[in-house]
């Protein structure tokens, strides 16, 4: 159930757009004041923006999240500007090239696992000792439904959300009893830029794609985002 945010700090990675917007702005629209972060500064600031037309209260600092120095300036601004922080949705990410396994160039793999596993390693590395600072909070992981069963062509993609999982168990186990809440979440097809762009290279993929969600339908990033602010 969710509730009045008004005291806390929120933080959410990829929030340019898609399910990281959506995700930002509820938390401002429930009171929490919102950290925005994004390699995009354009679709960053367009988040501030809609946040704070809505009357909420939002800050937009340009990330690289495949970088320990850009993930450590986040964190530290994070509490320079609100002075704490107590929930974090790690949650930028990119499909890569899609590729056979044997395709698949050694680029493509590190730049897919850098941005979507080693990004998540980092952010919980430095989020978790600000969380510490005033009792705890929560993290939500953004896997995917190819983090559970494997995807043809997205070797990379796959091998990062499943990696998200296993790392999301292990930090939540580390941190539990110091009041630390660690979860995934696993979307499945969500009606995104990402997706977008998999129609775009692969037309004939799309009625695939709906034909094997249970609903019918593609998902929206509004419903992502009502389940990572629940389970923050």
């Amino acid at each position: 159930m969710l509730t009045n945010l008004s005291e806390k700090v929120a933080l959410v990675t990829g929030a340019s757009s898609g399910i990281g917007r959506a995700t930002a702005i509820l938390f401002a629209k429930y009171g929490a004041k919102v950290i925005v972060a994004d390699i995009s500064i354009k679709g960053g600031e367009e988040t501030v923006k809609q946040i704070e037309d809505a009357g909420g209260e939002a800050t937009f600092i340009k990330t690289d999240v495949s970088q320990a120095s850009d993930v450590k300036n986040l964190i530290n601004k994070t509490i320079e500007i609100y002075g704490r922080l107590d929930f974090a949705h790690n949650n930028a990410g990119i499909e890569g090239i899609i590729a056979s396994t044997v395709d698949c160039t050694e680029e493509n793999w590190d730049r897919t696992i850098s941005i979507n596993l080693k990004s998540i390693w980092l952010c919980m590395k430095y989020e978790i000792p600000a969380m510490l600072q005033h009792g705890g909070g929560a993290i939500v992981n953004t896997s995917s439904i190819a983090g559970l069963v494997g995807y043809q062509g997205l070797a990379a993609y796959s091998a990062s959300k499943f990696g998200i999982i296993g790392l999301t168990k292990t930090a939540a186990l580390e941190y539990a009893k110091a009041n630390i809440r660690v979860n995934a979440i696993c979307p499945g097809v969500v009606n995104t830029s990402m997706v977008d762009r998999l129609v775009e290279a692969q037309p004939d993929v799309e009625s695939g794609l709906t034909a094997a969600t249970p609903v019918g339908r593609m998902g929206k990033p509004e419903e992502i985002a009502t389940m990572v602010v629940t389970l923050c």
